[in-house]
């Protein structure tokens, strides 16, 4: 799982980074709202940590941005946001709440209280509990990296089983060429596209149809509901 992390406070932002690295956790910590802007658009994650005083404005107007996005059919509108805040008032998480976030954690905090409501988060929004990933009957057991369908155990090479993680831990989020490049296929820049379309043609096909679905100039997806039309 990648967070994004938007937290100025230096001791405070490192702490929580070191925990959420402990526990396998792709971690991206950004200081200002303009770098959390930069960094969604380039690189995307699946939960936001934010902060809501820093140096260069109010966290709620970001959280308003994505949930904005959301309404005109951007992927990043529907991130999972946790609060993170001293503003610890009714009113205050109130707020938070009723702009769009998902859960709202008042400074100081216990990391393991933090850790905690982040799993919660991404079992809520991609049932995913920190080890077994299940769309449709489609099963990824990260700590064995065991993949099956329907029950049958499908064999992946390591470039496959990246490419199925990054999208089963993203469900109903389209990501591009680009990014499934860059993160799954290191080392593969030469010809990295045909590379990206040789993998996924071979993970179709061992997987079965119905799942990964090509949004044509853009990239792949997979849906949490069976989409209508075929791949």
């Amino acid at each position: 799982m990648k967070i994004l992390l938007i937290e100025d406070d230096l001791d405070l932002g490192n702490g929580v980074r070191i925990a959420l690295t402990e526990q396998g956790m792709e971690v991206v910590w950004v200081r200002t709202l303009d770098d959390a802007r930069r960094s969604l658009e380039r690189d995307g994650c699946d939960l936001v940590l934010l902060d809501l005083g820093l140096p260069d404005g109010d966290g709620l107007t970001l959280l308003g941005q994505l949930r904005r996005n959301k309404v005109q059919g951007d992927s990043s509108g529907s991130l999972p946001v946790l609060i993170l805040s001293a503003r610890d008032t009714l009113d205050d998480r109130l707020a938070g709440l009723d702009g769009g976030a998902d859960d709202y954690l008042v400074k100081p905090f216990v990391l393991a209280e933090l850790l905690s409501r982040v799993r919660a988060l991404a079992r809520r929004s991609y049932g995913y509990d920190g080890e077994t990933i299940d769309v449709r009957g489609l099963v990824l057991h990260a700590p064995t990296r065991r993949v099956s369908v329907a029950g049958r155990t499908v064999e992946l090479t390591a470039s496959e089983y990246s490419l199925l993680k990054m999208l089963m831990m993203r469900t109903d989020r389209v990501l591009t060429r680009r990014v499934l490049e860059e993160q799954t296929l290191p080392g593969s820049q030469t010809n990295a596209s045909n590379t990206l379309d040789v993998h996924m043609a071979n993970l179709r096909r061992k997987i079965g149809e119905g799942y990964i679905r090509t949004v044509r100039g853009i990239g792949y997806v997979i849906d949490q509901q069976a989409p209508g039309g075929a791949a």
